[in-house]
């Protein structure tokens, strides 16, 4: 995937791999997110972009203070910011078709400042059920 860069200072900016990441429905899986930032405090943010819908808040996390997880993530999604590392690696559990997006790792406290996106995340689904001669 491509990276989006906006007018913002060399030292600030969010360095996600390349490429896609591909799982089965009910594994986990990490998508890396690293960051380098100027300021006192780290913000970093998770977004989830589904098709041509807008980018959706999954969570936040902060060096100092105490981030915010959305409703309806809580469950399987979850994140550690390291300040040491400076990483923030969002782990999705028991992975659902539904968690079949775009996921993106922003720093500082608006999307459009610092976005560049974390890659494609596609879930296959397996389905084990009658075969063909069965159903007929």
């Amino acid at each position: 995937g491509g990276k989006w860069y906006s007018n913002h200072t060399q030292q600030d900016n969010v360095l996600q791999p390349e490429g896609d990441v591909t799982a089965a429905e009910g594994e986990a899986v990490t998508l890396d997110c690293q960051y380098n930032s100027s300021s006192s405090n780290d913000y970093l943010f998770w977004y989830k972009q589904d098709g041509d819908n807008s980018p959706k808040f999954i969570l936040s996390r902060f060096k100092i203070g105490t981030g915010n997880t959305e409703d309806g993530y809580k469950e399987r999604f979850s994140s550690t910011l390291n300040p040491t590392l400076r990483s923030v690696p969002l782990k999705i559990q028991k992975l659902q078709l539904s968690d079949s997006a775009v996921y993106y790792c922003a720093l500082g406290a608006s999307l459009q400042n610092y976005l560049i996106p974390a890659g494609l995340l596609y879930v296959r689904f397996y389905y084990f059920g009658p075969s063909y001669n069965q159903l007929n």
